[in-house]
């Protein structure tokens, strides 16, 4: 299938993603999490105690099993069609994408994360975003994510921070902001630096051919 390159500003974005926020892009903008396996967890919860209420074996209980599935099923269809929206207006808006290369199959063993985590959908916004980057020609990369959120994006201080702390308060040069923001703006400065690197690698194996 051709490219189907959209014409664009050399708009640059870094994009932090979260469970307070979905995401929070470098220009402040946030992406709200919708949280959809929270809003529909009362519904799953009657719907599964309707089915184990059902004698085992019986068509009830098969039919108590399917409604069970279509929970699920449009829970799976809302999530699917947020992060195919929200990838699609980044990709349309911007020329460079700088993301987290989260290993999520690792952050789940959290388990008081692991739910929240798993609703989200960040592998599959990252999924999404990397393969439309690709058909309409723009500029993709996956940077690691340690200590974006606690090194100033100003002047370069790292400084511990617990997650429950929303705001970063730089120690040395004083510069006050969201934290998620001041990470997406890290995120996109890894991101730009690492396109810099792959571009005076290519031209020198060029020179070099």
């Amino acid at each position: 299938v051709p490219i189907d390159k959209i014409e664009v500003e050399n708009n640059q974005v870094g994009i932090d993603v979260g469970l307070t926020s979905f995401a929070t892009l470098s220009n402040g903008e946030k992406i709200e999490n919708p949280r959809f396996y929270h809003k529909e967890e009362a519904n799953l919860r009657h719907a599964q105690q309707q089915k184990e209420k059902a004698p085992i074996g019986s068509s009830l209980r098969q039919k108590r099993k399917i409604i069970v599935a279509r929970v699920h099923e449009r829970i799976a269809n809302k999530r699917k069609d947020f992060v195919h929206q929200e990838s699609r207006k980044i990709v349309n808006a911007y020329q460079t994408i700088a993301v987290e290369d989260l290993e999520v199959n690792h952050m789940v063993h959290n388990h008081c994360l692991a739910k929240s985590i798993m609703d989200a959908a960040w592998s599959d916004f990252t999924h999404h975003l990397q393969y439309k980057a690709a058909y309409a020609g723009r500029r993709f990369v996956k940077i690691n994510p340690a200590y974006t959120s606690q090194t100033c994006n100003q002047c370069g201080h790292r400084q511990k921070m617990s997650l429950d702390i929303r705001e970063y308060h730089c120690l040395c040069c004083g510069i006050s902001l969201d934290r998620d923001h001041n990470a997406a703006l890290n995120i996109l400065a890894l991101g730009l630096e690492s396109i810099s690197n792959q571009s005076v690698e290519t031209l020198t194996l060029e020179v070099g051919e």
